[in-house]
């Protein structure tokens, strides 16, 4: 069975479907979380995937879109979760509300989290990748840091797929991975996407001009998710 693992996608449309476009054959469409959330187009995602059958969990930033913000949440992403809440349907807020928080997919061979398993809202950095992590499953799945890294070991693999809308690493390009539970093998990938068409809109709408810095060149400038800062910033 093969995979194609995405998260943080942070309602930037045009990195999603750029994405979809490069990804090849697979099974099926799994995402571990922050559907919306910073990005100016958050119905836009929301149907998407709908349409493509993409199954998700449920990410800090979708639970803030809903009103549920964790201790020490950002002032920046609060406007940005503020502003996206005002303009989803009662409908697209239900399909957020409903996401789980953990999947085990595949039979158990997939387990997808946001943070960490049993902490949605930790971070998972790639220093922090071990064995401990896993429990039945073959592959472990995280998200949450936006850096996109695997590590594996003799109980199986743990893997960030990146980030889609909004990448912490220093690579602007959109992230995502391809895992073949059958052969064991998870292949991190990184595609360009018209990111002008997303800060157009997000200066379009009033969204904080860090997030354009933060596209042009993958990074977030008040909130990179390293050891060194301050971890507050979500």
């Amino acid at each position: 069975m093969r995979v194609g693992l995405i998260s943080d996608v942070h309602a930037n449309r045009p990195a999603l479907d750029a994405v979809l476009e490069a990804m090849p054959d697979v099974d099926a469409l799994v995402h571990a979380g922050d559907v919306v959330g910073y990005g100016p187009f958050p119905s836009d995602v929301i149907e998407r995937f709908r349409d493509e059958g993409i199954v998700s969990i449920q990410g800090n930033h979708d639970r803030a879109v809903l009103g549920t913000f964790h201790d020490n949440f950002h002032r920046i992403p609060k406007t940005a979760a503020q502003w996206t809440t005002e303009r989803l349907t009662d409908d697209e807020l239900a399909y957020l509300d409903a996401l789980p928080v953990e999947r085990e997919l595949a039979g158990g061979r997939l387990k997808v989290v946001h943070g960490a398993p049993g902490n949605p809202n930790t971070y998972t950095y790639p220093e922090d990748f071990s064995a401990d992590l896993l429990g039945e499953e073959s592959v472990l799945a995280v998200g949450h840091t936006h850096l996109q890294a695997k590590a594996s070991f003799d109980a199986g693999t743990v893997v960030n797929p990146g980030s889609v809308g909004l990448p912490r690493d220093g690579d602007w390009r959109a992230a995502y991975a391809v895992v073949d539970l059958d052969a064991g093998t998870v292949d991190l990938r990184r595609v360009e996407y018209p990111r002008k068409e997303t800060q157009e809109a997000l200066a379009a709408n009033d969204l904080p001009e860090v997030l354009i810095d933060g596209l042009e060149h993958g990074e977030l400038v008040f909130g990179r998710a390293k050891r060194s800062v301050d971890d507050s910033v979500e």
